[in-house]
């Protein structure tokens, strides 16, 4: 009986031992972990994908984004991200700094002379060229300026454009002019070069070299900014057309959609109002040509508009034009006395929404 025991608990025990051996013998023989693959398990562990971190889906058509009070962007289509620029601030319509267009597929166009208005309004502030006008001469664009070099001296310059690989816009000079003389005909007396007239250095986005200007447009205009694969620049008249991805089609298959701009996905802020998993639409009521929305005022439309929840708690808000808002619109808040007297019938306002 004895002898019977001690064989019931040395078998278990040499399986154990055998078990262990065998282990200790494959862990000695396997690599190390790399650096890499820890740093890649601890990056892992220590940067969880949040919901602050992911970007915020965008789609736009026709829409004309007002970028302050001397700029204006026309999107016939656009698909892409809106991009946080500060890891702790959450993306809002109140602060275009706050946020990047990361252009995925898009067709955008500038005025020209808006261009030349923010440019005399400081866009180019150590520039010795003023009083700028730019203008659309057939496939090119026009510059005319006063240069202040020892004498003003009137200045009109005309150039193409192209896109480049690094996502800048080129302007090929093609001619040059200062006082109506060709520019070599002055080079020997008055010392004038291309640079003289743009003074690039220290003037972010903006790079002279030889018959070239290189203009960065996330450097150089008003936010928010836009970014993307340019594909192809050209001057329609009276805009400048840039094309990110391959778009041109897109823009066929939207042109009898309404006008709109939908967000998903992300958290963004307008207002006093933060929305998470954002599911936002916001539709042209007009059935004009371009959904005007202006980000300095665009709380005013939001409040002469129409707004409904979904049933999937998404928004969609109905809004007009900014030129059509009614002047002297009083404060839409509900009257105290009417909370205190049940009998009371609602605001006519509330009843016509």
């Amino acid at each position: 009986m004895r002898a019977r025991l001690i064989v019931l608990i040395a078998v278990p025990t040499c399986i154990l031992v055998w078990v262990l051996w065998h282990l200790r013998s494959s862990t000695a023989g396997a690599p190390a972990p790399s650096a890499a693959s820890v740093g890649a398990a601890s990056l892992a562990v220590t940067t969880p994908v949040t919901l602050e971190s992911v970007p915020t889906t965008v789609y736009a058509h026709n829409l004309m984004l007002r970028r302050g009070p001397d700029f204006r962007i026309y999107v016939r289509w656009l698909r892409g991200n809106m991009v946080r620029t500060r890891r702790d601030v959450t993306p809002t319509f109140d602060d275009p700094e706050s946020f990047l267009l990361e252009i995925k597929t898009g067709v955008v166009r500038a005025n020209i002379g808006d261009i030349g208005n923010f440019l005399n309004a400081g866009g180019v502030a150590n520039s010795p060229l003023k009083n700028i006008t730019l203008l659309a001469d057939g496939d090119q664009i026009k510059l005319k300026g006063t240069l202040h070099k020892l004498v003003p001296l009137p200045v009109e310059l005309l150039g193409s454009v192209t896109a480049t690989s690094d996502n800048r816009i080129q302007l090929h000079i093609t001619k040059l002019n200062v006082l109506k003389i060709p520019l070599k005909g002055l080079l020997g007396g008055l010392n004038v070069s291309l640079s003289d007239l743009m003074q690039p250095k220290g003037i972010p986005g903006i790079e002279v070299s030889g018959n070239e200007i290189f203009f960065d447009t996330l450097k150089l205009l008003p936010p928010p900014h836009i970014h993307g694969q340019l594909t192809k620049v050209r001057v329609v008249s009276p805009d400048i057309e840039e094309v990110y991805g391959n778009a041109e089609d897109a823009v066929t298959r939207v042109e009898q959609w309404r006008n709109f701009l939908r967000l998903n996905d992300g958290t963004i802020d307008f207002g006093k109002l933060t929305m998470h998993h954002v599911d936002l639409i916001m539709v042209d009521l007009s059935d004009d040509a371009w959904f005007d929305l202006d980000l300095n005022n665009y709380q005013n439309q939001l409040v002469n508009g129409y707004t409904r929840m979904t049933p999937q708690a998404g928004l969609q808000i109905f809004m007009p034009d900014l030129d059509t808002l009614p002047k002297n619109k009083g404060a839409q808040n509900i009257n105290l006395e009417w909370l205190k007297h049940r009998n009371l019938p609602p605001p006519p306002d509330v009843i016509h929404k």
